[in-house]
């Protein structure tokens, strides 16, 4: 996996805005979380390990960030999370709603209900309660409105065999990305979906390794760099609230997805 590094330098003194980045302390929610710190924004740290998150903070080299150990599966947490964000920041701007976990790779009748309920608990409900708690603030502050950026997946379209956790929640966001996008309308929230595949991280470390794949062969798949997963979630944040990506797919050219199966 490629680390992303950023050089010290100074940064603008207005801000972007605030965001909240979710399970930004590794992979994907970090490099978005230093994509949006390098262009000007105010990045809330939100993940479940303080000493990943204080890493990340120390990679964007002196940008505004702030570190909140956050389990997005506990309604207090979340709930501590976005009131923290509005007694320091005053307001939220951005919700990159990203935590999430591929779960066990075990085949389908081996999947016990506890490792069921664990993907569900952190990529559906923990999703939920963030993106419930940055409305109620987007709504409520003045001037009012924000955007929430949902992480689906290329398995929120297309199962890989032995996913099926995983990929029901993702399908799931899609439809949660859909009602936020309704609902947020009267209240100027506008929401978007980033549906990602082979971004190299520590989730998608066994893909240079052999993965099964649908006709039951086992084959190593391309990866791409988590930088171009974050150039894109910038593009998506840094529209007017006038304007919004609804869905954007982002993936290694390469990767079995066109023609999967």
């Amino acid at each position: 996996m490629t680390q992303q590094k950023h050089e010290a330098h100074e940064h603008p003194a207005e801000t972007a805005g605030t965001a909240v980045v979710t399970g930004a302390g590794s992979g994907i929610g970090r490099a978005v979380a230093l994509t949006l710190a390098d262009a000007g924004w105010t990045v809330v740290l939100a993940g479940r390990r303080r000493e990943t998150l204080e890493e990340t903070a120390q990679l964007a080299a002196g940008a505004p960030t702030r570190c909140v150990p956050t389990d997005v599966t506990d309604q207090a947490d979340v709930t501590a999370l976005f009131d923290s964000v509005r007694e320091h920041e005053g307001r939220l701007d951005l919700l990159f709603n990203n935590a999430g976990t591929f779960g066990p790779a075990v085949p389908l009748e081996d999947l016990s209900f506890e490792q069921w309920r664990g993907v569900v608990d952190v990529n559906l409900h923990g999703a939920f309660l963030c993106a419930q708690a940055a409305y109620r603030l987007m709504r409520d502050q003045r001037p009012r409105g924000g955007r929430i950026i949902n992480n689906g997946s290329i398995s929120a379209h297309t199962p890989r065999p032995g996913s099926i956790a995983y990929t029901a929640t993702k399908h799931a966001m899609t439809g949660l990305t859909k009602s936020l996008s309704l609902d947020g309308r009267a209240y100027d929230i506008a929401c978007g979906q980033i549906d990602i595949g082979n971004a190299a991280t520590e989730m998608t470390s066994a893909m240079s390794q052999g993965v099964p794949q649908a006709n039951g062969s086992r084959a190593a798949e391309p990866t791409m760099n988590t930088d171009d997963v974050a150039r894109t979630v910038l593009h998506m944040a840094s529209l007017p609230l006038e304007a919004n990506v609804q869905f954007a797919t982002v993936l290694a050219t390469k990767m079995p997805y066109i023609g999967r199966g």
